[in-house]
């Protein structure tokens, strides 16, 4: 699959470069439920992160999935695979360092060290991950659905330009395919779209990619949890819900001493996430006709039908469990936390 991308294709590394690249695992950068991320240099003088996996069998499909995927993309809102190593048991994978680390940190600010973004960097960065979906839904020889964005998997670089990372449950399509085959819910809860769950009411398409990219504008507006079982008044459980009902009354968000091109950038996010988060897939816009909004007139936006809470029958409970078929996601995921 990457022979004809000789020139850019990842560069197959032994476990020993590895070693020394990382010095010897030195510098530990983070740790999920796929194994853990260190700081490494190459020759070149390239900063790198290097994810060291923990493989199983049942995984080792999502290695390959990240490999192939990624391998063949090539722009600047998606995260660059430098290479990768197949050793026994050493498994790993080799990208870009990101300095400004994931956008959750960004985002959920009861978290420590964190310091909050402008308006309008959260609006360029929104614009920024939807280039990057928009490109792995349209901008390759293949179509690229990616099944589990949300705002840890959004790394910043220095600049803070946004790159969509974490293929492992991503799935190649040819382009003319508009329904896919899923056989599993994939994906992380509270960003997974209905139709991985409910089959009656639409395929599973592209469209389940742009309901997860809803979902991280309004996190990223509301600065905090979509779904929240802990909300002071149970009109807040469900943010979505909620904050439609402010914006369809005319009301704006608590925004502070916010100036007016502000408020219309925050404004635009929610609207378009509104759209994004229908219910049913063929009521939501294309990643194309996202982004157009995004960066159109605000003036031109309609809101759209009040988006419905599908996924929770019962959110006293702050646990649900879902058939998760991801390699970093547990079976069982705390709805107040990730």
């Amino acid at each position: 699959f990457l022979h004809n991308y000789q020139n850019l294709r990842p560069i197959k590394y032994t476990y020993s470069d590895i070693k020394k690249m990382t010095y010897n695992f030195k510098h530990k950068l983070g740790q999920g439920g796929f194994g853990s991320v260190y700081k490494g240099k190459l020759r070149s003088g390239r900063i790198v992160a290097v994810k060291m996996l923990v493989m199983s069998k049942a995984n080792g499909q999502d290695f390959i999935n990240e490999v192939a995927t990624i391998g063949r993309i090539h722009h600047v809102n998606v995260v660059r695979l430098v290479g990768f190593c197949i050793q026994r048991s050493k498994w790993a994978l080799i990208y870009d360092y990101m300095p400004n680390g994931s956008l959750d940190k960004f985002v959920f600010l009861d978290q420590e060290n964190n310091i909050p973004l402008s308006w309008e960097r959260l609006y360029k960065i929104a614009l920024g991950v939807g280039r990057g979906i928009k490109y792995l839904h349209q901008g390759c020889d293949m179509q690229i659905l990616h099944f589990d964005i949300k705002p840890h998997n959004i790394l910043l670089d220095e600049d803070f330009t946004p790159k969509v990372s974490d293929f492992g449950l991503a799935k190649l399509y040819s382009t003319d395919e508009s329904i896919v085959s899923v056989t599993a819910a994939r994906g992380t809860l509270g960003y997974i779209a209905p139709e991985l769950f409910y089959k009656n009411i639409g395929g599973v398409s592209f469209k389940a990619d742009v309901y997860s990219f809803g979902m991280l504008l309004l996190e990223m507006v509301g600065k905090r949890k979509n779904v929240n079982a802990f909300a002071e008044h149970s009109s807040q459980i469900y943010f979505p819900s909620w904050i439609y009902d402010r914006y369809d009354q005319g009301e704006d968000m608590e925004m502070g001493d916010a100036t007016e091109d502000e408020k219309k950038y925050v404004r635009k996010m929610v609207i378009v996430a509104l759209w994004c988060v229908q219910m049913k897939p063929v009521d939501r816009p294309s990643m194309s006709k996202t982004l157009e909004m995004l960066e159109g007139e605000i003036e031109l936006l309609k809101m759209p039908p009040k988006p419905t809470l599908w996924s929770i029958e019962n959110h006293e409970q702050s646990m649900v469990e879902v058939p998760i078929s991801s390699s970093n996601s547990m079976g069982t995921i705390s709805l107040n936390g990730r």
